[in-house]
């Protein structure tokens, strides 16, 4: 009997041991996935960044800069490849899903698009991406606090437009000259029930720093006839392989070319191929006369005998027009009306 009840004492104080490890080991399994959870949520942004590290950011002394706001038209060639594909095709996204996903997810921040068009690009004027969905009666369901949208629900196929903030700076600290996209803006184009003319929706402002790290993962095609021509979205913008037509710059007077050019077309057209042409000579003027650089490099470029043979050409063409002015100079001081006098001294 008292064997019979030590056994059972022993199985009972087993079946607690046991137990309650099984018990702890579940929420120990449930404490992991949940910190593995947070931690990705929370490190993937600075685990990106440390393995696509970025450009550097425009520098705040910099002695020149023209900030230029484009259109970049998604039916324009050089800007196709942003629109395709329409729906994700696997792991390849267009331009607008790919931000979309990443503001949805939480891992970029979105910026409110103001009516006059100006963008802040700080903590007063982000806005939530519910608001966004809400306001443009985009489908998405709310399960446990998160949002999700269908891919089929993307208004992807509706973004046929951006709006894209560059500044195009001197940096003096290494002699150069660059033009660095700053934000970008989705524009969404939504016909009416009557099929006029589709109106303009601009979404919202993403700053180009916090977009950058990301866009060095997804890549864009950027040819018709070789699908094996593509490049990074990163180096698409950095490369500034877009196009787009100027429609506002920063100026005093806040106006766009629009209000500026009122509603003359060609007076709209003359402005901005002026800012092009000006922002051209500049870089090009930058370190002087281009003409005179050019001739210089020449020169400079000659072997030794052949730089003798230009320098002499050089000193017979200088001596050659030197006695054709002498000559000149004497045959209308001999023609002229007035006694020539000349004096002579004599030694004493």
């Amino acid at each position: 009997m008292k064997r019979l009840l030590f056994l059972l004492m022993i199985t009972l104080a087993a079946g607690t041991v046991v137990a309650q490890p099984k018990k702890s080991r579940t929420q120990q399994q449930q404490a992991a996935q949940q910190q593995q959870q947070t931690n990705g949520s929370q490190g993937m942004t600075q685990r990106m960044r440390i393995q696509y590290p970025t450009a550097l950011d425009m520098p705040e002394d910099v002695v020149w800069r023209r900030d230029i706001y484009r259109e970049v038209d998604l039916n324009d060639e050089a800007n196709a490849g942003l629109y395709d594909p329409v729906e994700p095709v696997g792991k390849q996204l267009n331009l607008f899903t790919y931000i979309f996903k990443l503001a949805l997810n939480g891992y970029i921040p979105v910026y409110e698009y103001r009516l006059d068009g100006n963008e802040v690009l700080d903590a007063t004027a982000k806005v939530d991406m519910k608001t966004i969905l809400d306001n443009y009666h985009i489908w998405y369901e709310e399960k446990d606090g998160k949002l999700k949208v269908e891919n089929s629900d993307i208004p992807s196929a509706e973004v046929k437009m951006y709006y894209l903030k560059e500044s195009a700076y001197y940096d003096q600290a290494n002699s150069s000259f660059h033009i660095k996209p700053q934000a970008i803006c989705p524009v969404m184009l939504r016909e009416d029930d009557f099929g006029g003319e589709a109106a303009k929706y601009p979404l919202f402002w993403v700053k180009y720093a916090e977009v950058e790290p990301y866009l060095s993962r997804q890549t864009v095609k950027t040819s018709d006839v070789n699908d094996a021509a593509i490049m990074s979205l990163d180096d698409y913008f950095t490369l500034n392989k877009y196009h787009g037509t100027i429609y506002k710059t920063a100026n005093r007077l806040g106006k766009t070319l629009a209000q500026i050019a009122g509603n003359d077309s060609t007076k709209l057209t003359s402005e901005q191929k002026r800012i092009e042409k000006e922002l051209e000579a500049f870089r090009n003027n930058i370190f002087g006369d281009k003409a005179k650089r050019d001739s210089l490099d020449s020169i400079a470029s000659l072997d030794p005998k052949q730089a003798k043979v230009a320098a002499k050409k050089e000193r017979k063409s200088r001596s050659s027009s030197v006695s054709r002015s002498k000559g000149s100079s004497s045959k209308s001081t001999g023609g002229s009306s007035s006694p020539r006098v000349s004096v002579r001294r004599e030694r004493h």
